[in-house]
């Protein structure tokens, strides 16, 4: 049926709490309360489909307002259940939805949505779909021109071709003759980049001869999604721009044996005139200098020698171990009942499901635990562990239903 929630997580189920007051259920909508504020998602009936709307009442001034919606917004479903996690954030579970794509969170209070109220000035919140486990990490590669960062990037990409992708940046600039939108870049209008630069949904931009350039956090994600471990190679500043948002990742900086070195191999390969070596070399400087700053790399690799270089990238990656097994689905792509009622503990969920389409009694629930959040918006929500607990059903009687 599905992975079996381990011992330590069944404990004490008869101390879970049917949820009567996190979230009530108003028609198409739930309320959900913190603090001195109600959430309410939901909206009117399109069609067979409900939308997702956000509105915010104030409890003090009693006064309705229409937040600045971020992030990728769940496509609407037949309903859904709210529970509130933290105080920061709201779990919407969708209702008659497969679980990986029903699960998704709405932050209200998360320091990413914190910072964009700041620099917004209005009431913010943003959405954030949730996947099960980790998920690998990507991995960020940075290091001044000439230091053989590509070269290493390339002996990867060619001896482990399943396991690493890269992320198709974004730009601005018009595409060139058999470029291809999608997979050599996404190809975009500089007022929708803008924009969405401003909404925190790119890691790292920049303007390169009037265009701009990016990674977005969706491209990263896309990559992640699909089991492998993104690389990014980005300058240091860009570097700066990912340790600083949501993603978590491993940063490995590649540094030259020495400057002199550097500028041997920059004039060696004879593709600069002399003006380009002397600004590749005081960019490299400079570089090399943020490459030291305290806490910003995890690894500092030496290209002295290209292939005891590269051995020692794969070791950091781990790649002389056994490939981890979590990153793999685990569990089948289960349902979450149209019809169930939801119990909570902490930040364990029980979520208890009615019938079968054909009616008859098979009751189906899920454990969903979500005390190892990782990430967020505008990206995806990584660590929500969810088991299958059918077995057990017979014994729950303690469940009630909403």
């Amino acid at each position: 049926m599905g992975e079996e929630a381990p011992e330590n997580l069944l404990e004490g189920l008869d101390k879970f709490s049917p949820l009567q007051s996190d979230s009530e259920s108003q028609g198409y909508q739930t309320a959900t309360t913190i603090g001195d504020k109600i959430y309410v998602i939901g909206g009117s009936d399109d069609g067979a489909k409900l939308s997702m709307n956000v509105k915010v009442f104030n409890k003090l001034t009693r006064i309705w307002s229409i937040p600045t919606v971020l992030g990728t917004k769940p496509v609407p479903s037949k309903g859904h259940s709210a529970v509130l996690l933290n105080n920061d954030r709201i779990l919407i579970l969708m209702r008659d939805s497969p679980l990986n794509d029903g699960t998704w969170f709405l932050e209200v209070s998360t320091p990413f949505v914190k910072e964009k109220n700041k620099i917004l000035g209005t009431e913010v919140v943003a959405w954030s779909k949730g996947v099960r486990g980790d998920g690998p990490k990507p991995i960020v590669i940075s290091g001044p021109s000439g230091v053989g960062k590509g070269t290493l990037i390339s002996k990867l990409m060619k001896e482990f071709p399943s396991t690493f992708g890269f992320s198709v940046s974004h730009t601005t600039r018009a595409p060139r003759e058999k470029e291809v939108d999608g997979v050599h870049y996404h190809f975009t209008e500089r007022s929708k980049m803008e924009k969405e630069i401003k909404d925190g949904k790119f890691l790292e931009s920049a303007s390169v001869h009037g265009n701009l350039y990016g990674t977005s956090i969706e491209a990263v994600e896309a990559v992640t999604d699909a089991g492998k471990r993104c690389i990014l190679d980005i300058d240091v500043q860009g570097a700066r721009s990912v340790r600083a948002s949501s993603l978590e990742a491993i940063f490995i900086f590649i540094c030259p044996p020495s400057l002199e070195e550097l500028e041997k191999r920059l004039r060696e390969r004879g593709t600069e005139t002399e003006e380009q070596v002397q600004k590749r070399l005081r960019n490299a400087k400079a570089e090399l200098d943020q490459g030291k700053s305290p806490g910003l790399f995890d690894h500092i690799l030496v290209n002295d020698d290209l292939e005891t270089c590269y051995k020692n990238l794969k070791q950091t990656l781990g790649l002389d171990e056994t490939a981890d097994a979590s990153h793999q689905p685990s569990m089948k792509n289960y349902q979450i009942p149209l019809c169930h009622s939801i119990s909570k503990k902490d930040k364990k969920i029980l979520i208890h499901g009615g019938s079968n389409e054909l009616g008859a009694a098979t009751p189906t629930s899920f454990l969903l635990d979500a005390s190892s959040l990782k990430g967020g918006a505008p990206g995806r929500t990584r660590g929500p562990k969810i088991y299958a607990i059918d077995s057990l059903i017979d014994s729950l009687n303690w469940i009630e239903q909403l």
